[in-house]
């Protein structure tokens, strides 16, 4: 599978989309429109998925929905928060197939309370849950510290020896 990183917005977001046999995902579209279309172009765009409902992860989001058809995904635990209607919400557990490889969404509330992360085979997108150096904030409305510091505890037992990992913001990093 080929992983492209772009960082978008004011925020600097991490947008990931990853290819396999022509098939795209795109993750937290913040912005970068043509960007990620330039990216994603001959590809067939299967789903865009929102680790959660913050605006600097979502704002692209109906846009490139608008521009390829593709189905938008967010956990169930965010739709008090977000401001559109996705094509279906997560529950966590759920496996999305992309080319010949499977993605994981695991629920890890906390940051929000539907924020997710996304395990592929060796390798796995955090979002605002998990970076490099520290993790998300629990202080905003959805947010958590008790469900955060379980989430962080179910995330490590995931966690192999030189497993990559795609933080929400900032540069990716190996699992030590």
């Amino acid at each position: 599978m080929k992983i492209k990183k772009l960082v978008v917005g004011p925020l600097l977001t991490n947008c990931y989309i990853l290819i396999s046999k022509q098939e795209a995902i795109v993750i937290d579209p913040g912005a970068g429109l043509k960007k990620i279309l330039k990216e994603i172009e001959g590809k067939k765009l299967l789903y865009i998925i929102l680790t959660h409902y913050h605006w600097d992860h979502t704002l692209g989001a109906l846009k490139l929905k608008e521009k390829t058809g593709a189905k938008i995904l967010i956990h169930k635990g965010e739709k008090d928060f977000i401001k559109f209607q996705p094509d279906q919400f997560l529950d966590g557990g759920e496996e999305i197939r992309i080319g010949d490889e499977f993605l994981k969404i695991i629920h890890t509330p906390g940051h929000s309370k539907g924020s997710i992360c996304i395990l592929g085979k060796d390798f796995i997108f955090t979002g605002d849950t998990l970076f490099q150096d520290g993790f998300g904030r629990w202080d905003l409305p959805g947010g958590s510290e008790k469900d955060l510091k379980e989430s962080l505890k179910k995330i490590k037992k995931i966690l192999k020896s030189k497993m990559k990992v795609y933080p929400g913001h900032g540069p990716e990093f190996e699992y030590e």
